[in-house]
């Protein structure tokens, strides 16, 4: 993203920054700025190659780009038509674009582009650059919607896979990743008398030292975080560990608290503390002021102990370890629960097995942002095809049945990469920018390995199968069918998030067989579930009615709230928490304080045989 106070209209123009040079100033940047673009090519191709998954064509292509590709190609062979109306449009586009420009060059009057990564006032107000920007952005959609013409000639993985290529590979074309079509870079550039571009070879050479060879971006400096310190500052116990999972009991913060306690289940693709980042928008410190006895599971990052771990396991030592460790703690018989993510997905197959068994220990559930059907999760079941499969199970296989951390971080960085790659290229790399402190930044890389069984039972059964929606799924011997599950149920989804998108999870609304009800908010991921009510920000939708077909129906009946779906949900969850008792202190195990010592060991800690 680029800097906005560099976007201003008084900004001057490139023209404008070059008149003022003499001529041998010119002839040294001119110089210059030719090995420098040479190197920002360079640079494009070792983000290319070395980290997302066009990258893997270089590789063997084990994720099929080139035969998605090449089935949109025979798709349009065997319709001739199609490839007419997508050529006819293209040709009908670039009429257009001429048109546009001749009556723009004579009446000065434009329209803006709401692309953000063409903000800077030269994309507006230079011909050259404006026509560069209209240009890609019409070859762009072109490009992004050939496999759409041919549709119905293809399967709907190859479809998918196709799309999702062409997305990567038009972002990755755009002007602004290229030092000579970037008007900000150039400028800056100029402005620096090159050192801009020679800060930025630095950044990339390190990133590479960093990533043992491989382009490994620096989101965000790191180093003025430190966990228990200035974030996962909520105080707080250790009062269970085993191989897998230390269990944290929270300190009150009133001297009574709702009998039934909260038990939450994170993803262990990343830790916990994104709900206790900081003390401004702590989720977990808004629970304790509403009275509720919070729990929260800390999972153990795979390594040598864990590395054979499965599923069921994951059940017996996360989830049924958890239950009974939180309720021996707090002398109840029954417990609340949330799941977020994929530690939503492991909740409702482990309540799936309790409805087969008669356990009703749980007696509520909320799931944020997870999903436990499959059938519209969008991009990521790129991955989780035949091709995409076998791809994870070779860099599986390759570190010993251990799926790393920093490839997890890396696919997820590249379903959004505008935002998560290529800004990151330009501010640093381009720009010359030092990578700023940001917290959100540095617990989104601090990523945890996760067991190869457990990693490919999720990708196979639930993304690929879709079991666990066709009670299909087995769990501890049993399977499971989550139409027995009939106690109280809140799905939350966000509406724009990229991993589990909002139809996907208000279709796991349906799989449940008691009350359910589901919210949306606004945002994605992240910022659509931890969104505490004093920001002031977003919104959030709810609708009382019977569940129908999808959630677009159901949107257009809901009705929109300010702020954040918090106090809505508690709302919810309050009347299910029981009667006020005395706060229960959570003892010292010798077992440490929160944030415990799973959630400190970084994946450099990590040593594997």
């Amino acid at each position: 993203m680029v800097d906005r106070k560099d976007n201003k209209d008084s900004q001057p123009l490139l023209t404008e920054i070059l008149s003022q040079q003499d001529p041998a100033q010119m002839q040294t940047l001119l110089t210059t700025l030719a090995l420098a673009n040479t190197e920002s090519h360079a640079l494009l191709l070792d983000v290319l190659s070395g980290s997302g998954p066009l990258g893997t064509v270089s590789n063997g292509d084990p994720m099929g780009v080139g035969e998605a590709f090449r089935a949109v190609g025979q798709g349009f062979a065997r319709n001739p038509a199609a490839l007419m109306t997508a050529n006819m449009q293209l040709m009908q586009g670039w009429m257009e674009l001429w048109q546009e420009m001749a009556l723009e060059g004579m009446t000065g009057s434009s329209k803006p582009a709401r692309d953000k990564r063409f903000s800077d006032p030269e994309w507006e107000r230079n011909p050259g650059f404006k026509f560069i920007r209209k240009a890609y952005d019409l070859n762009a959609k072109w490009l992004m919607g050939l496999a759409d013409h041919v549709k119905d000639e293809i399967p709907d993985n190859i479809h998918l896979r196709a799309k999702f290529f062409s997305q990567q590979l038009a972002d990755s074309l755009a002007p602004t990743n290229h030092l000579g079509s970037n008007p900000q870079a150039l400028r800056r550039f100029i402005e620096s008398g090159g050192d801009s571009i020679l800060a930025g070879i630095r950044m990339a050479r390190e990133d590479v030292k960093k990533g043992n060879g491989k382009l490994y971006i620096t989101q965000t400096d790191e180093t003025p975080f430190k966990l228990g310190d200035n974030i996962a500052t909520a105080p707080g116990e250790v009062v269970f560990r085993n191989d897998l999972i230390e269990l944290i009991q929270y300190k009150p913060t009133g001297e009574q608290t709702y009998a039934r306690p909260l038990l939450i289940f994170p993803p262990w693709i990343n830790k916990f503390y994104i709900l206790d980042l900081r003390e401004e928008n702590s989720m977990i410190r808004w629970l304790l002021d509403k009275g509720l006895s919070v729990f929260v599971v800390s999972w153990r990052s795979a390594d040598d102990v864990t590395r054979d771990y499965t599923w069921n396991d994951y059940v017996k030592n996360g989830i049924y370890a958890a239950v009974e460790a939180t309720l021996q703690a707090t002398g109840q018989k029954g417990l609340n629960t949330v799941g977020y993510c994929i530690g939503g997905t492991l909740l409702s197959s482990a309540l799936g097995h309790m409805a087969k068994t008669g356990d009703d220990r749980i007696k509520s559930a909320t799931f944020f942002a997870s999903q436990s059907d499959f059938s519209l999760a969008g991009d990521l079941k790129v991955f989780t095809d035949d091709n995409g499969r076998g791809y994870i199970d070779s860099i599986i296989e390759e570190h010993n049945g251990i799926m790393p951390g920093s490839m997890m971080y890396e696919t997820f960085n590249w379903l959004r990469p505008i935002d998560l790659v290529w800004r990151y290229v330009i501010d640093q790399y381009m720009l010359g920018k030092e990578p700023r402190p940001f917290d959100l930044l540095y617990w989104n890389a601090d990523q945890t390995n996760i067991p190869g069984k457990v990693h490919r039972k999720y990708l196979k059964d639930c993304y690929a199968k879709n079991k666990l929606a066709r009670g299909k799924f087995k769990v501890l011997g049993e399977t499971v069918d989550l139409k027995q599950v009939e106690i109280p149920i809140m799905v939350q989804a966000s509406r724009d998030d990229h991993i589990c998108p909002m139809e996907s999870v208000y279709r796991t609304a349906k799989v449940f067989g008691g009350k359910t009800q589901f919210i949306l908010a606004a945002s994605g991921h992240i910022a659509g579930v931890v969104n505490h009510p004093d920001s002031g920000k977003y919104c959030h939708w709810t609708n009382d009615s019977a569940l129908p077909d999808t959630g677009a129906e159901w949107l257009d009946g809901a009705e929109e709230h300010a702020g954040s779906w918090w106090p809505t949900w508690w709302n919810w969850l309050r009347p299910k928490s029981g009667r006020k008792v005395v706060a229960k202190q959570p003892k010292d195990m010798g077992l440490g304080s929160a944030p415990g010592t799973y959630a400190r060991v970084r994946l450099e800690d990590i040593k594997l045989g």
